[in-house]
C-alpha cells in the first residue's frame, strides 16, 4: 500500500497519451512533451497542454498568403516560418501562426525551436476558437518575452482581413498600437520589421 502511494505521488518524467491532462505540480516542460503524440493539434501554455482549435479555410489561406508576402519581402538575415515552435521558457513554447526571425547562428538541421530572442515579428490570425488567446494571452506572452512586433489579423465584417499592428513600448514592455496606422484595411504597408506591402483583399481572392 505504501509503495503504491509513493508511486502515485511520484511526478511523471514524460507526458503520454494517458497522462497529458494531469501535469506535474510545476507543469509540463518542453523536454517532457517533445515526443508526445496526440490525435489533435496542441501547444504547451504555462506548463499545461492546451488543445488548439480547428481552423477554417479562410484562416489557413490568409495565414499562408501573409507568410508568402513576408517571405517575398524579407531581407537578410530574416526568415519566415508558419506554425513553428518558439521557445520562450521551459513551460511556454508557443506555436504562432507566423514568425519572422533572425537566422544568424541557427542551424536548420539541429534547432528544435526558434529562440524567442531571435523573433522580430509574431503574427496570429484570429479564428472563433482562438479569440481570447490571440487578443489577450499571446500578445502579453510575446511582449513579456521582448518580441518587438505583433500583428493580429481579424476577419472584417466584409470578410476581408484587417491587420492590427502593435509595437513593443520600450518603457512599459507592453504592446501599443502602431501610431501612424494601427489598423490596416485594404492594404497593409509598414517598414517593421522590414518594408512590406500586402494587398489584403487579394489574400482571399480565389
Amino acid at each position: 500500500m505504501i509503495a503504491e502511494r509513493l508511486e502515485q505521488a511520484a511526478e511523471p518524467d514524460k507526458a503520454t497519451p494517458e497522462n497529458w491532462m494531469f501535469p506535474p505540480e510545476n507543469g509540463w516542460t518542453v523536454d517532457q512533451v517533445e515526443d508526445l503524440e496526440l490525435p489533435f493539434d496542441w501547444e504547451l501554455v504555462d506548463g499545461v497542454i492546451v488543445v488548439r482549435g480547428r481552423t477554417v479555410w479562410w484562416h489557413n489561406r490568409v495565414r499562408g498568403r501573409i507568410a508568402r508576402c513576408l517571405e517575398d519581402a524579407s531581407q537578410a538575415p530574416y526568415l519566415v516560418e508558419s506554425e513553428q515552435c518558439v521557445f520562450i521558457d521551459r513551460n511556454n513554447p508557443p506555436v504562432p501562426d507566423i514568425v519572422v526571425f533572425d537566422k544568424t547562428g541557427l542551424n536548420l538541421f539541429e534547432a528544435k525551436y526558434i529562440p524567442v530572442e531571435k523573433a522580430v515579428l509574431m503574427v496570429e490570425v484570429v479564428s472563433p476558437g482562438s479569440r481570447q488567446d490571440d487578443r489577450v494571452r499571446k500578445p502579453a506572452l510575446y511582449a513579456s518575452a521582448g518580441v518587438k512586433n505583433y500583428w493580429r489579423v481579424e476577419r472584417g465584417e466584409d470578410g476581408l482581413p484587417e491587420v492590427h499592428e502593435f509595437w513593443l513600448h520600450k518603457e512599459t514592455g507592453q504592446y501599443v498600437s502602431a501610431p501612424d496606422r494601427p489598423v490596416h484595411t485594404g492594404k497593409l504597408e509598414t517598414d517593421r520589421p522590414f518594408p512590406v506591402v500586402i494587398d489584403l483583399a487579394g489574400l482571399v481572392e480565389l
